[in-house]
């Protein structure tokens, strides 16, 4: 016991590499104050994990409303990498910014390789399971989310642990996913396979694929399951889902091409609903489950940004300044950390809007804020002069464009 409290203040003692501002101020960069925040996000996790202490260091926090607290604590590990990961993974791909950022990173990625090989190594005291429930096969796709946004990281990786992480996204396939979102999970870690290994499995892919097209309802929006829920599922998996799937197959076969044209649309139409949303101070409103992945509610917005998607009616400097107030909004509410980890909550500690399926790495689904930070610091979606998103154009008596439906299937 000894020896892993002195593990633990080497760890406190580690300091941020970039400068902590104290507010937001004209004079310090919006793209700087991203990074900060996702620092300091990142690194208890990584650095935990990348010291083999992160069963040390992670706290174990369920829901209020928690169904199996031992199983929830149990799969909080892979729960929290997956998230973390999938969120700053263009990051860790990119090689521009400034002598700061570019110390940051390889921090980050120093961390995050040995951190996986110790999440794969079954010696390491940080070793994850992923056959322990049916949640795994959700926070293993994540992982392999990341992994297929970060081609670098499967670069640097041993093969010893690629072999690892291969066998174990197999392994999740022993779980029958819900009739729900939770397809596109089988199909995202079919997708790393074929990006990988190329030993996938075509039919997972296209059930997931044939059946989300089933539940398209129009206006970019679909179904998750049989009956629509109005909730943030549509940017929290669907769409980010399904454009990663695409992306990876598509490369591999041309059946899905209509499909998939259907699918970019839909993708442009979404986005467009999602700007939206975005109150003139950053707020949004917190309906359905799982509000509590805070940011995550524009993970679908995130996503176009960084992949140069977004349709001509959302200039990119627009699109930044909207994400920057939300982030703000989010991050920057008291009660948003805890001892420097995440807590339950959407605008700070709220713990009674959690879900019976919520614990400590629950809430880091909010790194995929992050995602326009894998673009370099001389694109447009950083350099182009910030602009008024709608909500603020329309209520400060601007003139704004007009919205319509679109049916697109």
């Amino acid at each position: 016991m000894i020896k892993y409290f002195v593990l633990l203040i080497a760890l406190a003692a580690g300091h941020p590499v970039l400068s902590q501002p104290a507010s937001f101020r004209k004079d310090v960069s919006e793209r700087r104050l991203w990074l900060v925040e996702m620092e300091r996000m990142a690194t208890p996790v990584l650095r935990s994990l990348a010291h083999d202490s992160l069963r040390i260091t992670m706290p174990q926090v369920t829901s209020e409303q928690v169904d199996n607290r031992e199983h929830r604590i149990a799969v909080q590990y892979v729960e929290v990498l997956g998230r973390v990961l999938c969120g700053i993974a263009p990051w860790l791909a990119l090689e521009e910014g400034d002598a700061e950022e570019r110390a940051l990173r390889r921090r980050l990625r120093e961390w995050t390789v040995h951190g996986l090989k110790n999440a794969l190594d079954t010696n390491a005291r940080d070793f994850m399971r992923f056959d322990i429930g049916g949640q795994q096969l959700v926070d293993a796709s994540f992982i392999a989310l990341g992994v297929v946004r970060c081609p670098w990281l499967w670069e640097q990786l041993d093969a010893g642990t690629r072999r690892r992480l291969i066998e174990a996204i197999k392994t999740t396939r022993r779980f029958r996913p819900v009739y729900s979102n939770w397809l596109l999970f089988s199909a995202m870690n079919e997708a790393f396979l074929a990006k990988f290994s190329d030993d996938w499995d075509v039919m997972r892919v296209d059930y997931a694929l044939r059946q989300l097209e089933l539940w398209y309802v129009g206006d970019g929006m679909y179904k998750d399951g049989p009956h629509f829920a109005y909730d943030y599922y549509n940017s929290f998996v669907i769409h980010p889902f399904l454009a990663a799937i695409m992306d990876v197959i598509g490369e591999k076969t041309k059946i899905y091409d209509d499909m998939f044209a259907k699918i970019r649309k839909r993708n442009e139409r979404y986005a467009i609903i999602l700007e939206r949303l975005i109150h003139t101070d950053g707020s949004f409103p917190p309906s359905g489950r799982s509000v509590i992945y805070r940011a995550a509610a524009f993970h679908h917005l995130a996503d176009m940004a960084w992949k140069k998607r977004l349709p001509e009616q959302l200039p990119p400097g627009q699109v930044r300044a909207a994400l920057t107030a939300v982030l703000q909004k989010v991050l920057r509410a008291p009660g948003t950390y805890r001892e420097g980890w995440l807590t339950i909550g959407l605008h700070g500690d709220q713990p009674g809007l959690g879900d019976f399926y919520n614990n400590q790495g629950s809430p880091y689904l909010t790194s995929v804020i992050f995602l326009p930070l894998g673009l370099p610091p001389g694109d447009a979606f950083w350099s182009d002069a910030a602009q008024p998103w709608t909500a603020q154009r329309v209520w400060s008596g601007q003139d704004a464009k007009k919205d319509y439906s679109m049916s697109l299937h």
